[in-house]
């Protein structure tokens, strides 16, 4: 007996509208199913995760994952939840944009699978770059009402809303786009299920209806959503003021990927859990149980970002992430100071005090330098002529032995930063310009 897909997906809260008879054809043989993402950036953010491990989940319950990267519909743009059209992409920032995917998702798919399950990608600007506008308009047009199409939320959302443009008949065909990449696949590679977030569920209805339209009644398509997740105060899932939560390492370091889910609420994490995991029902249950009865120690954001950042990234990627962690909250060394990179070293200590000195402050002593009006780190020289004797002073994770020592260009980290922690809490950051 296969793994029942839905039932997996219900529990752990990601399933939202389902098409009758997707359950049983899932239980009834080994289903091909695919799930679009536009490459209109070369990463995804963690906003894409829901859809990506219901593709995960979906090979582990031994059916087989398709992931399609719209090269052609990337160019057009999606009305689906947005209140205005999409600027367009050109050729080149497409692929670059679909090779840095490729690699992101292979994490999480098998490519390598042997038998009927093998995940493969594919790419609908392979299919359509050769498509003319009359054949599209005799091969899909014909098919699908303007009344059909005018129905769907996404259009009426737009038509309705407080756009100033309207809905271009650009965006307006796009769901024809995307249901006739439903047919390519379905006729190509026999994929009968298309995966998605809530929001499209428009969209794959159209495909299914063309298929039946198309093929015949007897045709078997299907569609499955899944929700849009939010945080448990009902905002947008997956922001920071500093915005996206991505996946690529370049734009978001693992340490601040891995505090953004430490620092989930307790509901939050209840949920997150269960769907950016892969860890099974009875794993996740006992884990609820034992945060219930100490949520201090916080035991479900910690699991949850530990599994998390290894999927995304690697195991050394978070214990990389969990040193930077400590030398912040726990005890740490200089060595550890020295193994970031300079965007994590800012993101550890983006919450502290900056202050900045010019290369030629250089060679002075530290209590001219750091009790300047400027450098505040001392509210006086008598301070912190007191706290460097007590032993209550640290440059760089070392113990300031005096108060007077001069401070050089080989105390410099990255060439550039100075970081002074004045008690057990208190850190400063100075960039030496």
């Amino acid at each position: 007996m296969k793994k029942n897909f839905v039932e997996e997906l219900r529990w752990r809260g990601m399933l939202a509208q389902i098409m009758p008879g997707t359950e049983e054809l899932l239980q009834k043989e080994t289903v091909s199913a695919y799930l679009g993402t536009d490459p209109t950036a070369d990463s995804l953010h963690i906003g894409h995760l829901c859809g990506i491990m219901m593709l995960r989940h979906l090979q582990r319950c031994g059916h087989k994952p398709y992931i399609l990267v719209g090269g052609a519909t990337g160019m057009i743009g999606d009305p689906s939840g947005k209140s205005q059209e999409r600027n367009l992409l050109d050729t080149e920032t497409l692929y670059h944009n679909q090779e840095a995917i490729k690699k992101q998702v292979a994490k999480f798919l098998d490519f390598e699978a042997e038998g009927d399950t093998r995940a493969e990608m594919v790419n609908n600007y392979d299919w359509m770059k050769d498509f003319t506008f009359l054949d599209f308009a005799r091969v899909v047009g014909k098919h699908i009402t303007v009344n059909y199409m005018m129905a769907k939320d996404s259009v009426q959302q737009r038509l309705n809303g407080t756009a100033r443009d309207g809905l271009s008949f650009t965006e307006f065909t796009y769901q024809l786009l995307q249901g006739y990449d439903f047919l390519h696949l379905y006729r190509t590679h026999g994929v009968k299920l298309q995966l998605g977030g809530n929001d499209q569920w428009g969209n794959m209805t159209t495909g299914t209806e063309l298929i039946r339209r198309t093929l015949g009644t007897e045709a078997e398509a299907y569609a499955l959503t899944c929700p849009l997740i939010t945080k448990a105060d009902g905002k947008k899932f997956g922001k920071t003021e500093s915005g996206n939560v991505w996946l690529d390492p370049a734009r978001t370091t693992p340490y601040a990927f891995y505090q953004f889910w430490l620092n989930v609420s307790d509901d939050d994490a209840e949920r997150y859990i269960k769907i950016f995991t892969s860890l099974e029902r009875d794993v996740i249950e006992a884990l609820v149980e034992e945060h219930r009865q100490d949520p201090g120690r916080r035991v479900l954001q910690k699991r949850l970002a530990e599994e998390v950042t290894v999927l995304v990234h690697s195991k050394e990627d978070l214990e990389m992430a969990q040193e930077a962690s400590n030398i912040l909250f726990g005890k740490a060394t200089k060595e550890s100071l020295l193994k970031l990179d300079e965007q994590t070293l800012l993101d550890v200590f983006a919450g502290v005090p900056h202050y900045t000195l010019a290369k030629e402050d250089l060679g002075r002593p530290a209590v001219e330098l750091f009790t300047r009006d400027d450098v505040s780190v001392f509210p006086s020289r008598g301070e912190m002529r007191k706290m460097v004797q007590g032993g209550g002073v640290s440059l760089n994770k070392e113990r300031l032995e005096t108060f007077d020592r001069l401070i050089t260009a080989d105390d410099l980290i990255d060439g550039k930063y100075l970081l002074v922690q004045r008690g057990k809490k208190n850190y400063f950051l100075i960039t030496v310009k």
